[in-house]
């Protein structure tokens, strides 16, 4: 094990406890920057699925951003040095819904750290479990995958191709994710990474084609597809990110259902997959 390595380790077993009272304001704004005009939010409504992302927000000072936009690390995450980081995937288990306007926890801890070599150069792959309660009940248990890789050659634009025939009985939604829907999600999430709003900076500094689409976004616009067309409870979800999203294209949205889950993917406009996921139903 190398020293980086070791230092990197030491950092498995760091917690951090968050509280929020789960204002209904902040779910008003997600329902606005998602066109949801259906959806019930006051005190005591419940949560959707995957909401939750909305609170429990990082409040770095501004003096205590990266250039990049990033927290500086080596607060709760640690100080993995390579910049390109993602949101790679998580798994998570709906028990009972969060309850708006009443005080919740988060309870994080990290997993796992594991360092590889790839042909894109060298990564760093971070485990981290969450759990919530709301009054000493837990809710929701979520685990995430975050993905720090070091600086590689431009990232070529997709290029538009037919997209294949969805199988039969699926719902698809089209998707176009132009720069404001990306402000609007930045915003909601506190997330001041530049590549989903700077465009010279993601062109120039991260070998992007354009602005990226946030992969939390594709997955909450994947499970409003299922939440919206199925009165089945969510009771389970999980993704993987498989690549990048721009917004120089529209991209689908494709839900497969089965007898007591969906599959889900998000296609590129070159007919690619970019995110899978399934969503377990009850």
């Amino acid at each position: 094990m190398s020293d980086a390595e070791a230092t990197f380790s030491s950092w498995i077993g760091t917690t951090e406890l968050l509280e929020d009272d789960l204002s209904p304001a902040q779910a008003y704004a997600a329902a606005a920057t998602l066109d949801d005009a259906t959806t019930m939010i006051s005190g005591n409504a419940t949560l959707p699925p995957l909401w939750h992302w909305f609170y429990f927000l990082p409040r770095a000072p501004q003096s205590k951003l990266s250039s990049d936009g990033h927290p500086e690390r080596g607060g709760f995450l640690p100080p993995i040095p390579y910049p390109r980081r993602m949101f790679a995937g998580a798994r998570l288990t709906f028990y009972r819904p969060l309850l708006l306007g009443r005080p919740a926890q988060r309870k994080g801890e990290i997993r796992n750290i594991v360092q590889k070599s790839g042909r894109s150069g060298n990564l760093a792959f971070v485990t981290v479990g969450y759990q919530f309660y709301q009054q000493g009940i837990l809710c929701i248990e979520e685990e995430q995958d975050i993905v720090y890789r070091e600086p590689g050659p431009p990232v070529p634009a997709p290029v538009p191709a037919e997209l294949p025939p969805v199988p039969e009985g699926a719902w698809t939604r089209t998707v176009t994710p132009d720069p404001r829907l990306l402000f609007r999600f930045s915003a909601l999430t506190f997330n001041a990474h530049r590549i989903h709003y700077d465009r010279p900076y993601a062109i120039n500094e991260e070998g992007y084609p354009g602005l990226v689409v946030h992969g939390p976004l594709t997955a909450v616009l994947l499970l409003e597809l299922v939440r919206h067309t199925t009165s089945q409870r969510i009771t389970g979800f999980s993704f993987r990110g498989q690549a990048p999203l721009f917004d120089l294209a529209p991209f689908r949205l494709v839900a497969t259902p089965e007898a007591e889950r969906v599959i889900l993917e998000a296609q590129g406009p070159d007919g690619k997959v970019a995110l899978s996921a399934v969503a377990e139903l009850s």
